[in-house]
């Protein structure tokens, strides 16, 4: 089966905008992460849709499925989220076990809330890939070059441009694999984590690349989600 997780967990304490998280914040006519929600909800292929919220704000965002999506409420399931990113997204697999039992055949297609702009070709790329390879990543290659400083205030290394991208979400997995290699990492390994690709690369497990989009971005800062609400004001005309 086939599973969608929208992450939309966190506080946004990069915003300082307003007094709520910034996945709640409105774009265009609609919160951010309904934006989201109904990407995913666009995709035929999902069993279910699982959104990890903060325990605080499990409430406010049923009542943003019931306005927004309730044609489609019975594929939408609210988990409460974690301490962190990696803690809501098991959260969710715990969830989805709870539901439908464990199987070696499940894939979870993960995605931030803060993405509204996926598409539905960057979704079913990624499923295709999990089922194909087991762990992909949404990436654009790097247009700028990198440049890598160990201390922050000289230049330690510049990569190769051309082997350098930009990672993105979705990211999606073998769920079964996701949490046999998570399992296995350290305390502090665990501590490390930016995202659910990187548990799959400490144990040199191969993820493989579906092409993200420039448009994908990540709403995190205040000229960020100045920059999402031009795009849907040019997407309405």
């Amino acid at each position: 089966m086939i599973f969608g997780a929208v992450l939309a967990g966190g506080v946004g304490s990069r915003m300082h905008m307003s007094g709520m998280p910034k996945q709640f914040l409105p774009l265009g006519e609609k919160p951010i992460v309904i934006h989201t929600l109904e990407k995913f909800l666009l995709c035929s292929r999902f069993d279910r849709v699982y959104v990890g919220v903060h325990p605080q704000w499990l409430l406010h965002m049923q009542d943003l499925v019931d306005t927004y999506v309730r044609e489609q409420a019975d594929r939408v399931s609210l988990v409460p989220g974690g301490g962190d990113r990696n803690d809501t997204l098991f959260r969710v697999v715990a969830k989805i076990e709870e539901d439908f039992g464990e199987s070696d055949e499940h894939v979870i297609v993960t995605h931030d809330s803060v993405r509204p702009f996926v598409t539905l070709r960057m979704l079913e790329e990624n499923i295709d890939g999990a089922l194909q390879h087991q762990a992909v990543d949404t990436v654009m290659a790097s247009t700028d070059t990198i440049v890598v400083s160990q201390d922050g205030e000289k230049v330690t290394e510049i990569p190769e441009r051309r082997f350098m991208y930009q990672g993105q979400t979705p990211q999606s997995f073998n769920m079964n694999l996701l949490k046999k290699l998570y399992a296995d990492l350290t305390a502090e390994e665990k501590a490390k984590l930016t995202d659910a690709a990187k548990i799959f690369t400490l144990r040199q497990y191969p993820v493989y690349l579906v092409q993200g989009d420039v448009s994908n971005m990540k709403i995190t800062t205040v000229t960020d989600y100045e920059i999402a609400q031009a795009m849907i004001g040019m997407g309405r005309k």
